[in-house]
């Protein structure tokens, strides 16, 4: 009873997505299939760009990015997830979490980079198209891709420094399935103005910024469209550029309500739900959106099959 009351008190304890009823085992269920999925299309995504030559482009080469950014997000959450769920251990050490905020808000902020990014890619090839090699060089994305890691990483170190910094004096039950920095910052007994004035720093930074860089390059984007006089090309054009907006509504809708969001609008339950989804259901939707809607993708993945099977 002791070495269970000193763990109560050094860890918190997650109380998870999920209840032990019947319905929640099946969306469990559901849930691990999603992660699996996920995983597998990820993985697809980066293995076929790796290989054919074909997606050895800048777009892809950012894509392969945010389809890594995508799996490393998966295993940072969900396998805690599912072991709390299978086992009933839903306790995490101070380290722990520090280390799961500082993973998971690099990953978010990296990825808010990353498509303002594939954003002035497209904007470059679109409105551009002669200057492309020149204005988006190899040298260019890659730097692009490691300020964009960078940029994340000093983010993820400053939250999680601020939010391990507080007093959790109150009960150490956290009412979400991993650790997030404003789930944990309602149980912190100090005054977390600095964490408010520090998140909202975080936010316009991580945030605002890039999404008015993507907004911007899909401007002109929509500009250079309405002067084509070709309906071939303004239907390619678009459907190059759909994608990649699908993805930014999924990944701007969710992460904006969590962390822009007055504090007086403060919801548990509906933070849960908006958590998952992008932790859970985003990432298996990025492969399905860009390999659907890519023919490039498609045909990497034709002849990828077609390789396997004269191998075999």
């Amino acid at each position: 009873m002791e070495k269970e009351n000193n763990t109560v008190g050094t860890d918190f304890v997650l109380l998870g997505l999920f209840n032990h009823t019947r319905a929640h085992q099946v969306l469990f269920a559901l849930v691990i299939m999603t992660s699996i999925t996920s995983l597998m299309g990820n993985a697809a995504i980066i293995l076929l760009i790796h290989r054919d030559p074909h997606l050895h482009t800048p777009m892809y080469f950012l894509l392969s990015q945010l389809s890594l950014m995508d799996l490393i997000l998966v295993f940072t959450t969900n396998p805690k997830m599912a072991g709390d769920f299978w086992y009933g251990r839903n306790s995490i050490s101070l380290v722990g979490c520090a280390i799961q905020i500082f993973i998971f808000v690099t990953l978010v902020g990296g990825e808010c980079f990353l498509l303002a990014a594939m954003a002035y890619d497209r904007f470059v090839a679109i409105c551009y198209p002669l200057r492309y090699p020149v204005l988006m060089s190899p040298k260019l994305c890659l730097l692009l891709v490691v300020v964009s890691w960078l940029l994340g990483a000093t983010d993820g170190l400053v939250q999680a420094g601020v939010t391990m910094s507080y007093r959790f004096c109150r009960s150490r039950e956290v009412n979400h399935f991993f650790c997030e920095a404003p789930a944990l910052v309602r149980l912190a007994c100090d005054d977390t103005t600095v964490f408010e004035s520090v998140m909202y720093v975080c936010c316009v930074l991580m945030l605002l910024i890039p999404f008015c860089v993507i907004m911007g390059s899909y401007g002109f984007i929509l500009g250079t469209i309405l002067r084509m006089r070709s309906v071939e090309a303004k239907k390619k054009t678009f459907t190059t550029c759909s994608s990649h907006l699908s993805v930014v509504g999924l990944f701007y809708g969710t992460t904006i309500y969590i962390y822009m969001r007055p504090s007086s609008y403060d919801s548990t339950d509906y933070d849960k739900v908006v958590s998952a989804f992008y932790t859970i259901l985003t990432p298996v939707l990025n492969p399905l959106i860009y390999s659907l809607k890519n023919r490039e993708v498609l045909g990497a993945l034709k002849r990828g099959l077609i390789d396997c099977r004269f191998r075999n």
